[in-house]
This record gives structure tokens, C-alpha cells and sequence, in this order.
């Protein structure tokens, strides 16, 4: 097993980890009343898919054999071992939720799988998508790296193919609009870790003093202008209005 798979898995269960997490449940603030089918493409460790299974009809699909070997399976949720080819042979109209976090990042093509994303989605259900947010890329070059000048550079838009993040593709939230609005509105956008992360004390944050208030501070700043800018990432929160199918039905009998 790789190390960074490892040191990966080994963060998302410290507080900073958790609090990422928190947030995301959070902001999406799913009902469990109503029993939902739930759709975690790229689930990673299976956190979230975990998460939601303990209410809801889950399925996590992840082709990365390492993370899956470290996955979390507190409840029962059905995984997939497969990725886009997964998707590709789900039926239309599916799921009542999509979820898709820090993905879209590393995948070959946008596009398609958005419009599989979508196709997949039932009329009136959410689509969930965490993305990395280049600004709050920023932050972390000039506070966690104490490299100024590649902040600098990244503001003056001299951007490297690889990052802090890793090796990856740049999207940006206007993109995401722009590809997905004949069947898609969206909803809410959030940010997710604004303070938590710039903080080098370690230490206080394994105290829940330090957690709750952290946490309802980075709640509040989430849905704020100036603060979800300046986010390491943003959540984006679309519905699907109708399928194409129903909307040429009714252009046709009007």
C-alpha cells in the first residue's frame, strides 16, 4: 500500500479530518424520515457512504483497491469496486441523491461524467459536488507552506500542473453552472474549511471546546460571501429540474 494512501486515510480521522466531514452532512442536511437512495461515486474510504447508510440505501463506488481495503463499514451500504463503467450501466433516473467529492479533479473527462452524474439523478433530486477552490489554494501556499511566492503565482495565474492538492484538472464553479443548466439549478453553494486547517496547533484541536466552537464557526462562515471564497473548498448543491425525456414529451404535446 502506498504511503499516501495511508497518511490520506490516517487524517480523515483526526479532528481537521472529522470537521471536513461534519460540515458536508451539514450543509446538505438530508432528511431521515423518508428512506433515500443515495449514490457515492468515488466514496474513497466510504465515509459518507457509511455515514448515510446507517438511514438510508446507499451504493459507494470506488475503483481504488487500496482505499477500499481501508474503508469504514460501520453500516451496511453496497460497494462497487468500478468507476466510470459502473456509471455508465445505471439506468436513468435512479438515485433521490448523488454525491461526488473531490472527484471531478482527477478524473479524464468532466463532461462525461457529469452528464452520466446527471442522467442518473431522479427528477428533483440533489446532486452534491465538493471541488477544490483555488483561492483557498492560495491560503494554504501562504499559511500552511510558508511559500508566499507560490501563492503570488497563483494569484498572478502562473499555475503549475501539480499543486499542493496533488496532480489535478482546474474547474471552476461557473463551469459547473454553465455545463449542467438545462437540467440542473443550483441550489446552495458552501464553503469548507476556511480557519480550521490554518491553524498549526495541533494540539487544541483534539479538545471538543475547541471542536464545537470551530465547527459552528466554520457552519456560519460556510454560507457567508467573503469566507466561502477564500475556502480550501466549495460545496455546490444542484437539483435536477426534469429529465430530458419528460421536458421533449411535454414541448410535443403543448
Amino acid at each position: 500500500m502506498s504511503n499516501q494512501i495511508q497518511n490520506y486515510r490516517n487524517v480523515v480521522d483526526q479532528p481537521w479530518g472529522r470537521m471536513f466531514y461534519d460540515l458536508i452532512y451539514n450543509q446538505l442536511n438530508l432528511p431521515n424520515e423518508k428512506r433515500l437512495k443515495i449514490l457515492d461515486f468515488g466514496a474513497g474510504f466510504c465515509l459518507t457512504a457509511d455515514h448515510y447508510a446507517e438511514h438510508h440505501d446507499v451504493t459507494a463506488a470506488e475503483p481504488n483497491k487500496e482505499m477500499v481495503s481501508l474503508r469504514v463499514r460501520s453500516n451496511n451500504y453496497t460497494l462497487i469496486p468500478k468507476g466510470t463503467e459502473f456509471l455508465s450501466a445505471v439506468a436513468d433516473n435512479t438515485y433521490d441523491v448523488v454525491i461526488c467529492h473531490n472527484v471531478l479533479e482527477y478524473v479524464d473527462d468532466i463532461d462525461y461524467i457529469l452528464i452520466q452524474l446527471e442522467r442518473v439523478l431522479k427528477p428533483g433530486g440533489i446532486l452534491s459536488i465538493v471541488k477544490h477552490n483555488d483561492l483557498g489554494r492560495a491560503m494554504g501556499y501562504a499559511v500552511l507552506n510558508d511559500n508566499p511566492k507560490a501563492a503570488l503565482d497563483l494569484l498572478s495565474k502562473d499555475q503549475a500542473e501539480s499543486s499542493m492538492f496533488g496532480d489535478r484538472s482546474v474547474y471552476s464553479n461557473e463551469y459547473l453552472v454553465d455545463f449542467l443548466a438545462d437540467q440542473m439549478v443550483l441550489k446552495d453553494v458552501f464553503g469548507i474549511r476556511t480557519f480550521y486547517g490554518l491553524s498549526s496547533n495541533n494540539e487544541i484541536k483534539f479538545t471538543s471546546d475547541w471542536y464545537q466552537s470551530m465547527l459552528a464557526l466554520e457552519t456560519k462562515a460556510a454560507a457567508m460571501d467573503e469566507y466561502r471564497k477564500i475556502a480550501f473548498f466549495n460545496h455546490l448543491v444542484f437539483e435536477k429540474t426534469a429529465d430530458k425525456s419528460s421536458q421533449e414529451m411535454t414541448r410535443n404535446n403543448s
